[in-house]
Formats: structure tokens, sequence, C-alpha cells
């Protein structure tokens, strides 16, 4: 594949020239869990990551990033407790970020210490939180940006830089930003992780994850992957290959609909607090701008009421904007952070990284933007929130 292509016709064409002969436009699918291996120089097989339907996306997503190399799993957080445990060993130590998603915040509390692994939090976002606390033995700096769910920025240059000058391995949750809206690698980090089930399926109707960095790094976390088997299967691969082609254009809308209903709620007052990146009140909004091609489709935005009951009842009165799990998908969805991705943290954990029980994370669908601002003045009005609202 040519270098310098437009992420749109990446998205489209990108791994096509690993596809065996055939007339057909789109990558057949081989469902085989058996494979011939006397006339190959690789055992071909699913739990080894090498089948053709798995290999066309890895070739996707790495010039869409621009890695070298990379894995498909079954599950974000397959790929993330893959990646760490790989570059991880007892006695080693590692920093992250605050705010982290809830899923690996509890992989990292509940499973580091049995491992004999060291790790630490960052005070704060900023570069010198991070230098803080690294420590002799600290291999690993590990960091989401935009910040789930409060789209908090972190500067992932200089963070990149601090890093180098010590030479630990930096890695990155992109799955907030998508391909489309930020490439870290080319900002100096090493690993970039996606929890495919998100903006890359963009149905709700995947759960996949990714992982794509150098060719060195890559084979270090294979050696892992391929013992803990977190593969993906064929007819999978072909829906997420054909989903990925539309990316660019469907994060375009995200984009463009998320500044849109971010600039609508923070004129309510009603509304305590909004949180995106693309708002120029935003504290990030300066840094994202220099990092980010696109401001994503994930806002948050904070209730003056901290009842969950009141939540409940905002939600019940949403027609198209529907309660559910999950982000990224074509449809908008709206969750309570404090009942759903950060669950299983305690009510005094989540207070202290900024999750009240009013706030709302929006992922903010390809509808009209205009239908989606009817639906949120509807729900306002029908719980007498923002009875002026017209």
């Amino acid at each position: 594949m040519e270098e310098k292509l437009s992420k749109e016709t990446l998205c489209i064409h990108a791994g096509s020239e690993l596809i065996p002969h055939s007339q057909s436009v789109v990558t057949p699918v081989y469902p085989a869990s058996s494979y011939k291996y006397r006339e190959t120089t690789e055992n071909t097989y699913p739990r080894y990551f090498n089948t053709i339907n798995q290999k066309v996306i890895v070739e996707k997503l790495c010039a869409l990033e621009g890695a070298q190399d990379g894995i498909l799993f079954s599950s974000g957080m397959a790929a993330i407790s893959t990646t760490l445990f790989a570059l991880l060993q007892q006695g080693d130590h590692v920093v992250f970020c605050k705010g982290l998603y809830g899923g690996t915040y509890h992989l990292v509390t509940s499973e580091f210490e049995k491992r004999g692994i060291q790790f630490s939090f960052a005070a704060d976002h900023s570069t010198e939180a991070f230098s803080a606390i690294l420590t002799p033995h600290t291999k690993v700096i590990y960091i989401e940006t935009p910040s789930n769910p409060l789209l908090e920025i972190l500067d992932i240059q200089a963070i990149s830089q601090l890093a180098k000058k010590k030479a630990i391995i930096t890695v990155i949750d992109n799955t907030f930003a998508s391909p489309i809206n930020q490439n870290p690698i080319s900002l100096g980090f090493d690993v970039v992780i996606h929890s495919g089930t998100k903006y890359l399926g963009g149905h709700s109707d995947l759960c996949f994850g990714a992982v794509v960095t150098s060719s060195v790094l890559k084979e270090r976390i294979y050696a892992l992957a391929v013992n803990y088997g977190g593969s993906i299967n064929a007819l999978d691969c072909y829906l997420i290959e054909r989903s990925l082609k539309t990316l660019a254009v469907r994060v375009e809308k995200h984009n463009e609909n998320a500044m849109i209903l971010a600039s609508f709620l923070q004129e309510l007052p009603e509304v305590k607090n909004v949180y995106y990146p693309g708002l120029k009140s935003h504290p990030g909004h300066e840094i994202a701008s220099a990092q980010m091609h696109g401001f994503g489709g994930m806002l948050s935005f904070e209730l003056a009421t901290n009842s969950l009951t009141q939540v409940d009842l905002f939600l019940d009165k949403l027609r198209f904007i529907q309660p559910a799990m999950s982000l990224g998908g074509v449809e908008s969805l709206i969750c309570s952070p404090a009942t759903t991705s950060h669950a299983t943290l305690s009510q005094q954990e989540r207070q202290e990284i900024g999750i009240s029980d009013g706030l709302l994370r929006f992922s903010v669908g390809i509808e009209n933007s205009q239908d989606l601002i009817k639906d949120l003045k509807s729900a306002f009005r029908s719980l007498s929130v923002l009875a002026h609202v017209r």
C-alpha cells in the first residue's frame, strides 16, 4: 500500500494486497480451523493470529495508525491485559494516568499484586505528575486520552519524550479518539490499543480489540497472546473489515454532531458541566487541538442533580438517545458511569476521580443533530428541569 494515502482510502483499500488471487472485491471468508502446512513457511491457525481474515484487518489498522505490525484480539480487555502482562514482569513498576477506564483499573488493582507488579497512578494529567512517580523499576507508562468518561486530555508528545529519556515503553488506549482523530505513534508512543467494540466496529454488534506497534514489541506481545488464546473467528473478522471501510466517514459525522451537542448543552443553566475537548472552555482544548485531527464523538455532561433517581427519570424520557452500555455506534447511546463503566469502583473512588452520580456519558451517534437536540429538550421538559426550554 502506497504511503501518504488519505485515511478514507486506507480504510477501504489497505490490506487488500494480502488477499489471495480472487475476482471478489471483498476479502473471502476463510472459516477454517485447520490449514495445510507442508507448502507454507508458517503454520496457519486462528489462535496464532495469522489467518488471512485476521491479517487484512491488522494491515488496515497499521496503515491508519502508522504502525509496523499488530494483533487482533477477541475483546479490548484481552488486548489490554495481554499487552501489559507481556511488557511487565515480577518486580517491574508501571505508571498509569489518573481516571483510568474502570475495566482497566479493576484489572490493575485485582491482578497486578498477585504477579508482583508494582503500579502507581499519576496525581493529575501533567507531565510533571508522571515524572514525580517514576522509579528505577518503571518499565511502562500507560495512558488514555481523551479519558473515559471525563474526556480529559494528556500531552502525548510530552509524555513520550519523558519516557524515552528513561527507556520506558509507552502504551496508549486510543479507543475514544479512533485512528481517524489521533495517531499516537507519530507523536512518539510505542504501543496503541483499541477496544474495537466501539468506533472500529461502529454498529454495536461486535466485540474485539487490537494492538498495533513496532515489529519488535509485537513479537513480545504475540508470544503471550498465543498462550492466552484471545483470538477471533473469521466471520467476525469479515464484519470488522466491512465496518472499517466506513470508519472515516462515520467518525467525521460523530465529530460534527458531538460539537453541536456539546455547544447546545453548555448553554443550559441546569447542566452543571460539559466535558468535550472541542469546546474552547475545556482545559485541554489547546493540547487536543494540536494532537487530534478531530475531537471525537464522545462527551459527558453533569446534571445539576446528584440524585441517581432523577438521573434515571431523565434517561427514561429519552426517545432516540438510548440508555445503553458501550459507545461508538452509529446510534446515540447514553449511560451513567456510576452504574455502568465505573460500577466496580466505590463511591469514594469515583468521587476522587471526579465521577459524580449526576454525570452522564454521551456517545453521540450519526443521526440528525437537530433531532438529538429535540430529544434532549423533551427529556428535560418532562422532568421540569428545563421547563423554559422551547
